[in-house]
């Protein structure tokens, strides 16, 4: 994974305050949250992307999308249910780091695919 903004190691955005020791950690825990839980995925517009989770994850989700947003105050984290009780967990950021969230769905639909 090289395009997540925060939980990223080789092209970290220079908003990023993330020690880059433990970048590889939240890459990790990222790729879990994907593989153990991630449903669908939709691109809402260029800067935003929709995950669709299982519900018990909530409490887990909105833990590291507040410790990421500490490290990246770019990215903006959205929760909801919807009418299926699945979690939807938006993920947004400004034009000049809509590549950035491009790259954080790349990643979650390929380690989606791998799970």
């Amino acid at each position: 994974m090289n395009e997540m903004g925060c939980a990223m190691t080789s092209w970290v955005p220079e908003a990023c305050t993330l020690p880059t020791v433990e970048q590889p950690l939240r890459i990790a825990e990222f790729d879990a949250l994907f593989a153990d839980a991630l449903i669908g995925l939709s691109r809402q517009e260029p800067g935003r992307v929709r995950l669709v989770l299982h519900q018990t994850v909530e409490e887990r989700a909105r833990e590291l999308a507040q410790r990421e947003t500490g490290c990246c105050s770019f990215f903006s984290f959205t929760f909801h249910g919807d009418e299926q009780d699945r979690l939807l967990m938006d993920i947004s950021a400004p034009a000049e780091y809509a590549a950035v969230v491009e790259a954080l769905a790349v990643r979650a639909e390929a380690t989606r695919t791998a799970s």
